[in-house]
C-alpha cells in the first residue's frame, strides 16, 4: 500500500551526508512493509535481516565493530553481494540483537557509503538495557498509522486526495455525502495497515475488528515483556483511555485510573506509553503566543490513542453505530472525532501541538497548532450545534490583540467567517497538506 513516507525515504537515499536510517514507530504501523517496498523499488538488491530468533544476528556484533568483517559475514550468510549505492541493507527488529544499536555508530563512521536502514519496536528500542542510542550517528524518520488520505489511496480514491489537497471547496461540497461515508469507514477501520489491507481485500467488517483486537492484545503482551514492574500501572492507564475521552472535559484525571490516585503513581506508566508510541499526549498551553513550548503547563494534559480504529475496538463500539449513520461522529462526546483530528495533525512532524483551557471557566480550545507563520486555534465540532462559543471568545475577545484566526472542524461545508474558517472533518489532512513533510 502506498505511504506518504516513501518520498522521505527516497530523499534520504539521495542525500549528501547520509547516515544509517532508523525508522521509528509503534508496532504494527507498517515499518517492515514500507522499507521492503522501498528496497525493492529503489535498489538493485535488498538484503533483509530479521534479528528476532536469529542466531547469526545474535552474534554478529558481539566480537567487535570491524565493519569489513561484519559486511563479509552478512554477504556469506545471505549469499548476496553488498554494493555501495546498489544495495539496501535492512536490519529489522534491531532491538533483539545484542549491540546492534551501537553498531550503527560504526556503520556511520566506517561504512558511510552503504545504505543501511533499521526498524524495530519503539517498545524494545526505548527499553533496551546496556546499550546507548547512537545519538548524532543516525538519521531518524517516524511512521504513524495510515492517515485518512492514505486510507483513500488504499480504497482507490486517489483523485479525491488531489481535490482535498487542492482545497477545491466547491467540488468537495458536491462530494460531501461520499466523503462522509468514507470517513465513517475510516473511523471504524482506522489506520493500522493490516486492518486496512483486510478491509480493502475482503470487505469483511467483523474480520477487521478481530485484527484490531489482536493488535491490542499484542500491545498488552508487550507491556509484560518490556515494562517490568510498571506493567500493572501501564495496563490501568491504557484501559482508562476510552473512559477519559468519554468525559466532557477530556483532561486526564488520575482518579479515573484508580480511585485516590495521584500523579506520582502513574507518571512513569504514562511516559512509557508515550515513548512506545501507543498514546498521543497533548499538553496544556497557558498562552497562545509563539513559541508555544515556552507556555507549556506540565501538570495538565490529554491522552489519545494512536489510532481511531483501535479506539473503537477498545470501546467495543458496534459496527452499525460507526458505519451506518453520522452518530459515530458525536458518540462518546466527540471522542472519535477528536482522536481522528489529532491523528491527522500528528503526521505534521515537529510542529508544536497543545490544547488550551481557561482556569475557572468552561472555555476550552481543543488544539493549538503552531506553524512557521501563525498559531492556529482548532475546535472539533462533531454535533449539529456549531456555535463555537469557546473558540469565538478565545479569538475575538480574550486574545483579540494577537489577531488569531480560528479553525473549526465539523460536519458542515467550508465557510470563511473572517475570524474563523470551518472545514469538513474529512478535509483536515488536506487543509494542512502544504505543511506535511511526507508529501512529494
Amino acid at each position: 500500500m502506498k505511504r506518504q513516507i516513501f518520498g522521505d525515504l527516497v530523499r534520504w537515499k539521495n542525500s549528501q551526508g547520509r547516515k544509517p536510517l532508523v525508522l521509528e514507530g509503534a508496532r504494527q504501523v507498517g515499518k517492515t512493509f514500507i522499507l521492503k517496498e522501498f528496497g525493492m523499488a529503489e535498489f538493485e538488491n535488498l538484503i533483509y535481516l530479521n534479528c528476532d530468533n536469529n542466531d547469526f544476528m545474535q552474534t554478529l556484533f558481539v566480537q567487535d565493530f570491524d565493519m569489513e568483517r561484519v559486511v563479509r559475514a552478512i554477504e556469506a550468510y545471505t549469499n548476496q553481494s553488498i554494493k555501495a549505492g546498489k544495495t539496501l541493507l535492512f536490519i529489522d527488529e534491531i532491538q533483539e540483537a545484542p549491540r546492534a544499536l551501537t553498531a550503527l555508530k560504526y556503520f556511520c563512521e566506517n561504512a558511510s557509503d552503504l545504505h543501511v536502514v533499521v526498524a524495530g519496536s519503539l517498545l524494545g528500542i526505548s527499553c533496551r538495557t546496556g546499550e546507548s542510542y547512537p545519538v548524532g550517528k543516525v538519521d531518524i524518520l517516524s511512521l504513524h498509522p495510515m492517515s485518512f488520505e492514505e486510507f483513500l489511496w488504499a480504497v482507490g480514491e486517489e483523485q479525491l486526495c488531489e481535490v482535498l489537497k487542492a482545497k477545491q471547496w466547491d467540488v468537495l461540497r458536491t462530494l460531501d455525502t461520499k466523503l462522509k461515508d468514507l470517513l465513517r469507514q475510516y473511523f471504524y477501520v482506522g489506520g493500522m495497515p493490516e486492518a486496512v489491507l483486510s478491509y480493502v481485500t475482503d470487505h469483511d467488517v467483523p474480520k477487521v475488528r478481530r485484527i484490531q483486537k489482536t493488535i491490542l492484545k499484542t500491545y498488552e503482551r508487550d507491556f509484560a515483556k518490556h515494562a517490568g514492574g510498571e506493567t500493572q500501572r501501564i495496563r490501568l492507564v491504557w484501559s482508562s483511555i476510552p473512559r477519559q475521552l468519554a468525559r466532557e472535559n477530556k483532561k486526564f484525571v488520575y482518579g479515573a485510573v484508580r480511585k485516590g490516585a495521584r500523579a506520582k503513581d502513574f507518571e512513569m506508566a504514562i511516559q512509557w506509553l508515550v515513548d512506545a508510541g501507543l498514546v498521543l499526549k497533548v499538553k496544556r498551553c497557558l498562552n497562545p503566543t509563539m513559541p508555544l513550548p515556552f507556555y507549556e503547563d506540565t501538570e495538565a494534559f490529554k491522552l489519545y490513542l494512536l489510532d481511531v480504529g483501535l479506539l473503537g475496538a477498545m470501546s467495543n463500539a458496534p459496527a452499525r453505530l460507526m458505519l451506518i449513520d453520522n452518530q459515530v461522529f458525536v458518540e462518546f462526546k466527540g471522542a472519535f472525532s477528536e482522536n481522528y483530528v489529532l491523528q491527522q495533525l500528528h503526521t505534521l512532524d515537529d510542529l508544536p501541538l497543545y490544547y488550551f483551557s481557561k482556569d475557572n471557566s468552561t472555555q476550552e480550545v481543543d488544539f493549538l497548532l503552531q506553524t512557521d507563520e501563525r498559531i492556529v486555534p482548532i475546535e472539533v465540532k462533531a454535533e449539529e450545534n456549531t456555535k463555537s462559543k469557546s473558540l469565538r471568545g478565545f479569538v475575538t475577545v480574550d486574545h483579540a490583540d494577537k489577531h488569531l484566526k480560528g479553525l473549526r472542524c465539523s460536519m458542515l461545508p467550508y465557510v470563511d467567517q473572517g475570524w474563523m474558517e470551518n472545514i469538513p472533518l474529512y478535509a483536515v489532512a488536506g487543509y494542512f497538506s502544504e505543511l506535511n513533510p511526507h508529501y512529494y
